[in-house]
């Protein structure tokens, strides 16, 4: 207060607008840092989001599975054809089950091994240090052409979603079974063709009435003629 000069309205305005000057300097400055900081905050949470929304997808389709086969068969269509060396097949028909039954297991396994990929690939873009070392090697598993686990990647990927949601981490003494890759939903192929059959069967049923209405059209003509006197003078001399 000792810096404030009272003593004409000239000295006065000055301090006022001085004041007025710094204050609004101040605020000015504060809400820039906080917007600063807000928008910081902001992308770092729709970072957070996005990677706990891709790593859970990827622990859903790693760990889908408790029951059956839970490892990846890397095996490509290619690979079922045992060849020579000079590239004829040893077993060309042994190796390749044309059966309905053995191209259902065949597409099934396809596109387990497809998301399996997918999922493996999301993780080591956006997983820790752990997760992309165990994806790595699922990986190279995969290339080598090894059927792989993925139960120690899911363990490691349940542990990190469940730190980072502030959930309670799985009771020490509970031991969780096994899991593997889901297995995806069968298509509903069969079902549509045989919604396509009774279509086709009610279409060809609506024809044969058609073709009966115009059978009873020509009987309905046959009558009307027969009332005709020139119809059946004809008629006469035709017998």
């Amino acid at each position: 207060m000792r810096g404030l000069d009272f003593s004409s309205w000239q000295s006065l305005l000055a301090t006022i607008l001085g004041l007025t000057l710094v204050t609004l300097l101040g605020v000015g400055i504060r809400l820039l840092t906080q917007m600063t900081f807000q928008q910081r905050r902001e992308r770092m949470n729709r970072q957070i989001n996005e990677r706990l929304r891709t790593l859970i997808a990827a622990y859903k389709v790693l760990g889908g599975s408790f029951t059956g086969d839970l490892t990846v068969d890397p095996a490509h269509r290619r690979d079922l054809r045992r060849r020579e060396p000079g590239g004829v097949a040893e077993e060309p028909m042994a190796a390749l089950d044309l059966s309905a039954a053995g191209a259902a297991r065949s597409d099934r396994t396809r596109r387990i091994r497809d998301a399996v990929e997918a999922a493996l690939s999301d993780i080591i873009l956006l997983g820790t240090e752990e997760h992309v070392r165990l994806a790595d090697s699922a990986v190279r598993e995969l290339v080598a052409g090894h059927p792989v686990h993925t139960h120690d990647l899911v363990v490691s990927l349940r542990a990190f979603v469940r730190d980072a949601l502030d959930l309670d981490p799985i009771p020490a003494d509970l031991t969780i079974a096994m899991q593997g890759p889901t297995r995806p939903a069968s298509s509903g192929g069969g079902k549509s063709g045989s919604n396509r059959d009774d279509a086709g069967r009610s279409g060809g049923g609506g024809g044969m009435g058609g073709g009966g209405g115009g059978v009873g059209g020509g009987g309905m003509g046959n009558d009307v003629l027969g009332d005709d006197p020139h119809h059946v003078a004809a008629q006469n001399a035709a017998r």
